[in-house]
């Protein structure tokens, strides 16, 4: 049975950048998602890293894990998620791109930094979206949490993930792109300050976003201390290649990711390449 989104769902991830679809997997597919994220955890890639190791934010994070793009490649001819996104888009066609790992255990990681992934990625248009899948009954208060209507709004500057005092320290930092606002001491102030959307969270459920969304949180604890969560991200016809500004070495121009597809791409062009999977 083919699973679609509805009117609305398409309405709300256009909108307001995100939406929760209930009981989206199978059990099936969802048990060959989760041993996919524990080989990956196993086999970590060259991207893999312990973000402020030894703080309340650290967390275990790796990203298009080249080891493991064989067999996700193959896992996603099992999964709904290229149909789903031709939905949400009304794209002709529709890529996947690689896969996101966090690893949130023993209680002691707090919320994660509100950010968009866009500033981090040469890439901008209306076809990108990410599927995130968590292997836990998540609370809603350990649950992500997005800006509404973020995805169609400000690109701002990228957050460091290096600083846990201060979230908003930037990637950049060359006036480029402004500063991450700080949107968790503006929600102290005046709750009603951000239109802040979030879900609980059941196996077999998907949080679909799109990366332009600011997105945060989604910390651990001693009442919810474990979150496994695994993050899939696709792009459609309405996608095209960014350069990204030069003052940070990690990101300058190409990004972090795919360094040596995406200097073949100049700003504006069509976001393609061979190594990414086409779907649909």
């Amino acid at each position: 049975m083919e699973i679609k989104p509805t009117a609305e769902q398409i309405e709300a991830f256009r909108n307001d950048g995100a939406f929760l679809f209930k009981n989206c997997l199978t059990k099936e597919q969802l048990e060959a998602c989760y041993e996919a994220f524990k080989w990956n955890v196993a086999n970590p890639g060259p991207f893999n890293f312990r973000a402020l190791e030894g703080t309340k934010l650290q967390t275990h994070i790796d990203n298009a894990n080249p080891k493991a793009k064989e067999k996700l490649d193959q896992l996603m001819l099992t999964l709904p998620f290229g149909k789903i996104f031709q939905e949400l888009w009304g794209s002709e066609h529709v890529w996947y791109y690689a896969e996101e790992v966090f690893a949130k255990e023993g209680g002691k990681s707090g919320r994660g930094p509100w950010h968009q992934d866009t500033s981090v990625m040469p890439l901008t248009g209306k076809h990108w979206g990410n599927a995130w899948i968590s292997f836990q009954s998540v609370p809603k208060k350990n649950s992500l949490e997005i800006i509404r209507g973020s995805r169609n709004g400000i690109q701002y500057d990228g957050a460091s993930f290096s600083n846990a005092d201060d979230p908003t320290d930037p990637v950049y930092d060359d006036g480029t792109l402004p500063r991450l606002p700080h949107i968790d001491k503006d929600l102290e102030k005046d709750p009603n300050s951000w239109d802040v959307m979030s879900w609980a969270v059941e196996p077999g459920d998907v949080l679909f976003l799109h990366p332009h969304s600011l997105h945060g949180g989604a910390g651990v604890d001693e009442d919810f201390p474990t979150r496994h969560t695994l993050v899939f991200r696709f792009f459609g016809d309405d996608a095209t290649f960014r350069c990204l500004p030069e003052s940070s070495e990690r990101y300058a121009r190409n990004g972090a990711l795919f360094k040596e597809e995406m200097a073949k791409l100049n700003d504006g062009d069509p976001f393609r390449s061979p190594i990414f999977q086409q779907l649909v």
